[in-house]
This record gives C-alpha cells, sequence and structure tokens, in this order.
C-alpha cells in the first residue's frame, strides 16, 4: 500500500513529487479526477505550490503522461530489447493490453485526457514508443513503410487495449485476454490478400 505525504513539503524536485502523487492517486482509484489542488493536498504541499511548475491542468496531465509511456516502453523492452518475430510482436500486444488493465487510470491520462501536445517530455517519450515499434516492423516485415505500419498495428493493439478497459470484451481470464490479444495480432500479421 501507498503511504501519503503526511509532513509539510519543504524541499526535493517538487514537480516530480506532484507526479508521483498524482500516479498514486490515478493507481489508487482509476477514476479519480485528477486537479491541482487535489494532488497537492496529497503531496502535503499548499494548494498554490503546484502552480510554480504546472500552470495548468493540462501541464500536469502531460508530465503524467510522459511518465507512463516511459514506464510502458520500459515494459515492452524488458519483454522484447529488439523484437525479431510476429510472435513477439504478439508478446508486445499482450504486455501493452496488461500495462493497460493494471494501470487503467494512467493509461486513461496517456491517451484519453487532453494533453499539451507541444510538451517536450511527452514527445520524446511518445517518440521513442513510435520509433521502438517502427524498429521492430522493420526487423519484421517487408515494407516500404515501416513507420505507417507500426502506426496501424499499434493502433489496432490500442483498440483492443480500450475495448478490454471499457468491458466491451471478456475481462474475467488473464489467460483468456492474452490469448485473445495474441490470436488478433497473428491473424492480421499472417493474413494474405485474396
Amino acid at each position: 500500500m501507498v503511504e501519503k505525504a503526511t509532513s509539510s513539503y519543504h524541499h526535493g524536485d517538487l514537480p516530480a513529487t506532484l507526479v508521483r502523487s498524482a500516479m498514486e492517486m490515478l493507481d489508487e482509484d482509476g477514476d479519480v479526477e485528477l486537479s491541482l489542488r487535489a494532488v497537492a493536498r496529497r503531496a502535503g504541499v499548499s494548494s498554490g505550490a503546484p502552480y510554480r511548475h504546472f500552470p495548468d491542468r493540462i501541464s500536469l496531465l502531460s508530465a503524467i503522461a510522459a511518465v507512463g509511456y516511459r514506464e510502458l516502453m520500459a515494459e515492452l523492452v524488458a519483454r522484447h530489447p529488439e523484437p525479431k518475430t510476429a510472435a513477439d510482436l504478439g508478446d508486445l500486444a499482450v504486455g501493452y493490453v496488461e500495462f493497460a488493465l493494471a494501470r487503467g487510470g494512467l493509461f486513461r491520462v496517456m491517451f484519453a485526457e487532453g494533453c499539451d501536445r507541444t510538451s517536450p517530455d511527452r514527445v520524446a517519450a511518445v517518440e521513442a514508443v513510435h520509433a521502438y515499434l517502427g524498429a521492430a516492423v522493420g526487423r519484421i516485415f517487408e515494407t516500404d513503410n515501416p513507420s505507417a505500419l507500426a502506426t496501424g498495428l499499434w493502433s489496432v493493439v490500442h483498440g483492443l487495449a480500450f475495448l478490454h478497459l471499457d468491458g466491451k470484451l471478456d475481462t474475467s481470464s488473464q489467460q483468456g485476454i492474452r490469448d485473445r490479444v495474441r490470436q488478433a495480432v497473428m491473424a492480421l500479421v499472417s493474413a494474405k490478400l485474396a
């Protein structure tokens, strides 16, 4: 269980503390409405303290999303540092959906909340995921446009993540989820044009 900050904040890295506090709130209740005031309270700082680093809610959400993308990337790379087969892609797809289900609140901030599209940290984190997937697709498929194919595959897996997260697909069995995601990806990558 995560302990709440109870003492007043006097030193250290306040932006990181605020982001960490917000992520703890999301992990505890994925439907929590994040506000700068609530995050400040959780971090044990005055309600005005976050505004020194985050001028508005969108800038805080962008910082949270950047951390989420880096954590997602770390999980994918831990599964396969250099994916080389279609089966590896299936494993990555399963990892992506499992991340979404385990960290639903964070996942929604990453993808469903408004973020600052110019936030350097968020942009860099998203680009790292794109580059990783693009490189994997380039190694696995013969294609003139690995970036477009990677985006297409990501879109399918992302859709599967939200279909599971929103209860449109059965989540009663962890193995059932894994099988469904892996089978969907493998069906796509092995399909032949008529």
